[in-house]
């Protein structure tokens, strides 16, 4: 089983944006069997709260399925139970390699794609269609990379 968890700074926007997302994309494919998807957050200011309005309004649009989500924080008892952590910017890369105390397991999402830089956070920039777009290609590739079925290309 491949077990991921994305993360971003509150767990109510991007992650889990990204843990539908990929939660979709498996089930197309298959192979949910195979997979346990979650997300947190780095931080517990929206901890409890729900998956926010403009990502909910945004995984409609594209017909993205989702549940009741409570916001949660990453612990560093979660590194036993994840392969792969999976942040959206630079912050919480490096807020995940603090409280494990290595880079081991942790990624940026759009490092497995050809693009170098951060998935911006739409509570800031409220460009959910921008997120959902950078996300769904990360995610896109990720699996790519995760079953071998080849690079991704711009």
């Amino acid at each position: 089983m491949i077990r991921i968890c994305f993360v971003c700074l509150g767990n109510i926007c991007r992650s889990p944006m990204a843990e539908f997302i990929m939660k979709d994309l498996v089930k197309k494919e298959g192979l949910e069997k195979e997979f346990l998807i979650e997300s947190r957050g780095t931080s517990d200011e929206e901890k409890g709260n729900d998956t926010y309005y403009g990502t909910k309004k945004v995984l409609d649009k594209y017909n993205i399925p989702y549940t009741r989500h409570y916001a949660t924080r990453l612990l560093k008892s979660d590194y036993e139970k994840f392969d792969f952590f999976i942040g959206m910017d630079n912050y919480n890369v490096l807020s995940m390699k603090k409280l494990f105390g290595t880079d081991n397991k942790v990624y940026k999402l759009l490092d497995f794609t050809k693009k170098d830089k951060e998935i911006d956070d739409p509570w800031y920039t409220n460009d959910f269609n921008s997120t959902y777009n950078a996300i769904k290609y990360g995610c896109d590739c990720l699996l790519k990379d995760l079953v071998k079925k080849g690079e991704c290309y711009d």
